[in-house]
């Protein structure tokens, strides 16, 4: 299963493509993320091939492999040592939340390290009266 799951990742990074909304290049003020053209006479809504694909189903990822990070685990977002409970290391990767502090991340991420989870967003944590001096 964990070629096939390899396999499967590959296949969805490869026929990924790169929606750009109408007009980017044009206007400086446009970002290129998608929004749904719809204008009466747009091109693109009446999907010209040159004017660049429109989303739709076929662009989807296999059903086995949805919501999964490229890694091949189940991204599961943490905000206290609490929610770790019940992951499988197998399966399952830790993306702690960007609103947690370094006290608990650190906890965090030594729990994790303990139940052989892997942390997606690891940070290397400082005390700051621990500073590393070196001797001259």
């Amino acid at each position: 299963m964990a070629d096939e799951k390899k396999r499967l990742i590959q296949v969805r990074s490869e026929k990924a493509a790169r929606f750009k909304r109408d007009g980017a290049g044009k206007k400086k003020q446009l970002s290129e993320s998608w929004r749904r053209p719809r204008g009466l006479h747009s091109k693109k809504r009446k999907q010209k091939k040159a004017k660049g694909p429109l989303p739709n189903p076929g662009y989807g990822s296999p059903v086995a492999v949805r919501g999964m990070h490229p890694s091949g685990y189940r991204e599961v977002r943490v905000f206290t040592p609490a929610e770790m409970e019940g992951l499988n290391p197998a399966e399952d990767a830790i993306r702690i939340g960007a609103s947690v502090g370094n006290k608990k991340r650190q906890v965090i991420q030594e729990q994790a390290l303990s139940a052989g989870l892997k942390v997606l967003n690891p940070r290397e944590i400082t005390v700051p009266g621990e500073e590393v001096t070196g001797d001259d």
